[in-house]
């Protein structure tokens, strides 16, 4: 009996064509902007995390001041690099940071860049690779060697492409930086800067040889590197604590400095992206709705147009259900059809937006059996009364209809 009715739904909607797509195009619509939110939501939040990943493996960062802006707070000293090394449980790896901006210049070309001073620790703290050459080394860090590792955007800008540079000596304000490594291409990082445009070079070069700050609190901030398995909290807080007694703050005096940690920052922001996701999906699910009730509405017309044929069908001996059956299973099928191209047109609008937005694309089976499951939903919702007004008709009255 199911089987007969689909195969009668199917009938009536290729003989109205033009009508059943009006009708299912709110299903459509619906379908297809649900499922396109929530897989270009689940592909942000993993473009977010892949690019807060490449900042570090486990990376925390102690800054002076509050937030990003140092305001005036103290800097750091390696002797306060050395206490949290000596100190802190959870720690697998720790480096001092410096950074300042110089004019890069190799013969006719320059650009303004940042020189990061930093240990050979740095560079398996910051997830770096080596593209060409080798890192510089702890010995090298020891003299202040005048030698530096490059990212990709300055070796396009200084040496052009397809050059290699290792051996060459590009200049930093007065100093002379004899380039040993070219980084492997990171791209992008978490905050949207280019993590390419850059100059490494041991921190101690940085101190003595560019900025002349050799003494004293002159770490801009420290990179920390936590075990795996390791609580990032735990360490946050006794990294908090130590700095605290070292700054010698009061319990009423607030931080003048702050922990910054990767693996919370990733899942606040995903938490975020969900969110706005979900807000975006059930904006979008109003379309169904709104295809739902133009289902109804086509559904009641329909009864009304086939009043007589409903009225010879109970005459001869069709049961009210048989006939409620029969206009459900229309409306199911309408809602179906446009939920399965509502689903093909995500998948192609998908695949064309997570190109431009830079996102990965996630296909993600549950969400369009929900989609669909949800669409053939609508149907039943709207499609049940006006079936059940094609079931009560009286067969009498539905025959001398007109």
């Amino acid at each position: 009996m199911i089987l007969n009715a689909l195969l009668i739904a199917l009938r009536e909607i290729r003989r109205n064509m033009t009508r059943s797509f009006l009708t299912v195009i709110g299903i459509v619509i619906g379908v297809a902007a649900v499922v396109t939110m929530v897989t270009l939501g689940r592909g942000a939040t993993e473009a977010v995390k892949q690019q807060i990943s490449k900042m570090g493996s486990n990376l925390l960062i102690l800054r002076p001041g509050q937030g990003w802006g140092s305001w005036g707070a103290p800097q750091f000293s390696m002797a306060d690099v050395k206490a949290i090394g000596d100190q802190i449980p959870g720690i697998a790896s720790i480096a001092p940071f410096v950074q300042t901006n110089v004019p890069a210049v190799y013969q006719e070309n320059d650009r303004n860049t940042d020189v990061q001073g930093t240990t050979a620790n740095y560079f398996a703290i910051a997830n770096w690779n080596i593209g060409l050459g080798r890192f510089f080394t702890e010995a090298e860090v020891a003299e202040a060697a005048p030698v530096c590792v490059i990212g990709e955007t300055i070796r396009k800008e200084l040496f052009g492409e397809g050059v290699d540079p290792v051996g060459c000596k590009i200049r930093a304000r007065t100093v002379s930086l004899e380039v040993v490594g070219v980084t492997a291409v990171k791209g992008q990082g978490g905050f949207g800067d280019d993590m390419d445009d850059n100059i490494i070079t041991p921190y101690t070069t940085v101190l003595r040889r560019l900025t002349g700050r050799g003494n004293g609190q002159n770490i801009n901030q420290v990179m920390i590197s936590g075990k795996d398995g390791y609580p990032s909290a735990n360490i946050v807080a006794d990294v908090s604590l130590l700095m605290r007694e070292r700054r010698n703050l009061t319990p009423n005096e607030e931080n003048n400095f702050n922990v910054f940690d990767s693996l919370q920052l990733a899942d606040v922001i995903s938490s975020s992206t969900k969110v706005m996701t979900s807000l975006l999906g059930a904006v979008a699910g109003v379309s169904l709705l709104v295809g739902g009730i133009g289902i109804m509405n086509i559904m009641l017309v329909s009864v009304t147009e086939r009043t007589r044929e409903i009225g010879i069908r109970l005459a001869i001996g069709a049961r009210a259900r048989e006939v409620l059956l029969q206009f459900l299973v229309e409306a199911v099928t309408l809602s179906c059809v446009g939920g399965v191209t509502g689903i093909i047109l995500a998948y192609g609008l998908c695949s064309v937006l997570a190109e431009v937005v830079g996102a990965p694309f996630l296909f993600d089976p549950k969400i369009n059996v929900i989609a669909f499951v949800f669409s053939a939903a609508i149907g039943i919702l709207f499609g049940f009364m006006p079936a059940r007004r094609a079931a009560s008709l009286d067969p009498i009255e539905a025959l001398r209809h007109e």
